[in-house]
């Protein structure tokens, strides 16, 4: 068999397997729309706060309460200690903060 051919063998089924991970995702979104209800429901009840995406550093745990220069608490100049805080944006900055 040639290379060719088993790159489009290859491709072929990738292919189908995304086409059936796309398809369960479609078909699973209506079971799964109750639970994520009464998911939402237990959060407003128990007032939680937003979701933990990181364990690694503070200002990477809660996104929304960290402030601007945390991460360089240490010196101005300190560079990142954790890998967390490079897949995370800076919030976005408004004119009526400055």
């Amino acid at each position: 068999m040639r290379n060719s051919s088993l790159f489009f063998l290859a491709l072929t089924s990738e292919a189908v397997v995304l086409s059936l991970l796309i398809g369960h995702a479609c078909f699973s979104e209506k079971f799964q729309r109750e639970n994520l209800q009464e998911k939402s429901s237990l959060v407003k009840i128990l007032k939680l706060t937003d979701l933990c995406l990181f364990t690694e550093a503070r200002y990477t745990r809660h996104l929304s309460q960290a402030d601007l220069n945390t991460a360089f608490q240490d010196y101005p100049l300190s560079l990142e200690h954790f890998p967390s805080g490079s897949f995370t944006q800076p919030p976005e900055r408004n004119a009526d903060r400055l």
